[in-house]
Parts: structure tokens; C-alpha cells; sequence
């Protein structure tokens, strides 16, 4: 009874672990998504000399993606199973605060478009 114990808290660690990872990468890549789209964003308002700050909310975007992978990256050095846990819990709910305000942003973008 004793092992099946000890199993469940290694799959426990080793779940934790696997979405500590998805959340890191995925968080990264979306920081690089948001400066990309800064940077398009920035070019078309200096043709047509327009203002929006829709490149603003992508950039606290970009900020709160980078603090999710921070996160995560610290959960995954994290001995303590108990910690790793919890900082994977605040990274998780981190990342997707920050995937609402990216839906937010792409129906700005769909909005001044149109």
C-alpha cells in the first residue's frame, strides 16, 4: 500500500512537471507573438499616422506571458513537490489571464480593421 502511495505522488510530480513545460513554451512563444504583432502594429499606425493602443495592451500582454513563463521555469527548478505545485498553479492561472486579453486584443484588431 505503501508504493502505490509513493506512485501516485511521482505521477502527481510528473503531471505537474508536463504542464509546467507546455505552459513555459507556450508562454514563451506568445511573447514572441505579441512583439511581433507590436512591431507590425507599429508599422501600419506610422503609415497611415494613426494612434491605438492596442500596442500598449499587447505589450502588458507580452509582460504577463513573460511572468507566466518565468513561472513555470521556476516550478520546474523547484524541488519541493509541494512548491513546484503551487508555482505552477500561479503560472497557469497567469497564462491564461493572459490568453483572455489576447482574445480581448484580436477583437480590437478585428474591430478597427473593419
Amino acid at each position: 500500500m505503501n508504493e502505490d502511495a509513493g506512485t501516485h505522488t511521482e505521477n502527481q510530480i510528473q503531471l505537474a512537471e508536463d504542464i509546467s513545460i507546455h505552459i513555459f513554451t507556450a508562454s514563451a512563444a506568445m511573447v514572441g507573438v505579441c512583439l511581433t504583432v507590436i512591431g507590425i502594429l507599429r508599422v501600419v499606425l506610422t503609415v497611415h499616422q494613426d494612434e491605438s493602443l492596442i500596442d500598449d495592451i499587447l505589450a502588458l500582454d507580452a509582460l504577463i506571458f513573460l511572468i507566466s513563463c518565468l513561472l513555470s521555469y521556476f516550478a520546474l527548478r523547484t524541488r519541493g513537490a509541494r512548491k513546484m505545485a503551487r508555482l505552477e498553479h500561479f503560472a497557469d492561472g497567469i497564462f491564461i489571464i493572459g490568453l483572455f486579453l489576447m482574445v480581448v486584443i484580436c477583437g480590437l484588431i478585428v474591430y478597427e480593421v473593419l
